[in-house]
C-alpha cells in the first residue's frame, strides 16, 4: 500500500513537471518518504533550469533585435556616404590621383556591403538557433518557389556570364515554409553562380520520391572535394579554394538548419573539376 501511494505521487509529480504545471508548494516535504524528496529536489531542479533557459532565450532575442535594429541604419548612412563621394570624386577635374581615389571608394562600397550582409545572415543564424523565428511548413506548390529563387539570381548570373535554367514544368506539392525555403534554395543556387565559371550553366530539376520531393541545384563549377563535404555545412567553414571569393560561409549553414526544421534534409554530389549538385529533399506531408 506504501509503495503504491509513493509510486502515485511520483507519478503525479513528474506528471506536473511534463506539462509545466509543478509547484513546490504542492508538496509538503515533511510528509514524503526519502525517494519522494529526492524526486521533488530533482524537479524543482529541472523547473528553475526550464525557467532560466526561458529567461536566456528572451535575452538573445532582445539583443539579436537589438543589434539588427542599431545597425541597420549605420551601415545605410556608410553606404549611402560613399556612394555619394564616388559621384563626387567622378565629376572632380584634374584631382590629384583621382584614379586611385575611385578604386578606394569602390573597396570601401564593397566592404560595406559585405559586412551587411555579414550581419543580416547572423541574426538570421541566431534566430533560427534561438527558435526565435519559428518555420511553419505548408502543403503548397514547388514551381513558384523555384521561379522566385531564379529570378533573384538572374542578374547576378547574368554579370557573371552564367546560364541559368529550370527543367521542372510540373505541379508536385511540398510541405514546407517559402519564405524560409526561398532563403535556403536561394544560398545553394548563389554559391551555384558564384563557383561557376564565365559560360557556366547551373540547372534546376525535381525529382519526386513517395515522401519526399528533391530539388537539384547542379552547376558547371569547380566541384568539390570529397573530404570537403561533410565540412562544408558548418557554421563560417571555407574551403581553401574559394578562400578568394566573396563569402562569409554562413549559407549552406542556413540551408540545412532550414530545411531541418522543416523535416527535410540536404545531400551533396560533387567531384573536383566536374561541378557540384545538391539535391535540398523537402517533406511531401499529408
Amino acid at each position: 500500500m506504501f509503495e503504491n501511494r509513493t509510486i502515485d505521487r511520483l507519478d503525479k509529480m513528474l506528471d506536473a513537471a511534463l506539462t509545466g504545471d509543478f509547484r513546490e508548494s504542492d508538496y509538503d516535504e515533511t510528509k514524503l518518504s526519502r525517494l519522494e524528496t529526492k524526486w521533488k529536489r530533482f524537479l524543482v531542479a529541472s523547473s528553475l533550469s526550464k525557467d532560466a533557459l526561458t529567461r536566456e532565450k528572451e535575452n538573445v532575442k532582445s539583443l539579436v533585435s537589438d543589434i539588427s535594429h542599431q545597425t541597420k541604419t549605420p551601415m545605410t548612412n556608410i553606404r549611402l556616404y560613399a556612394s555619394l563621394l564616388e559621384e563626387l570624386i567622378h565629376k572632380e577635374e584634374n584631382m590629384f590621383r583621382q584614379e586611385e581615389a575611385l578604386v578606394m571608394t569602390k573597396e570601401l562600397i564593397r566592404q560595406t556591403e559585405k559586412l551587411e550582409f555579414l550581419i543580416q545572415s547572423l541574426t538570421k543564424m541566431s534566430r533560427l538557433e534561438s527558435n526565435i523565428v519559428t518555420v511553419r511548413p505548408e502543403r503548397q506548390k514547388i514551381a513558384p518557389l523555384l521561379s522566385e529563387v531564379l529570378e533573384e539570381a538572374a542578374m547576378k548570373a547574368e554579370k557573371k556570364g552564367v546560364h541559368l535554367r529550370n527543367e521542372y514544368m510540373g505541379n508536385a506539392e511540398a510541405s514546407f515554409d517559402f519564405k524560409w525555403t526561398k532563403e535556403a534554395l536561394g544560398n545553394v543556387v548563389d554559391n551555384a553562380v558564384k563557383y561557376s565559371p564565365n559560360g557556366g550553366v547551373v540547372v534546376l530539376s525535381v525529382t519526386e520520391y513517395e515522401m519526399y520531393l528533391a530539388i537539384g541545384v547542379k552547376d558547371t563549377g569547380i566541384g568539390i572535394r570529397e573530404e570537403e563535404i561533410p565540412k562544408i555545412f558548418g557554421r563560417f567553414y571555407r574551403a581553401v579554394e574559394v578562400s578568394q571569393e566573396e563569402g562569409v560561409g554562413i549559407g549552406l549553414y542556413l540551408t540545412r538548419e532550414i530545411l531541418k526544421k522543416e523535416n527535410g534534409y540536404v545531400k551533396v554530389k560533387s567531384r573536383p573539376g566536374n561541378g557540384s549538385e545538391f539535391l535540398l529533399y523537402l517533406h511531401k506531408g499529408n
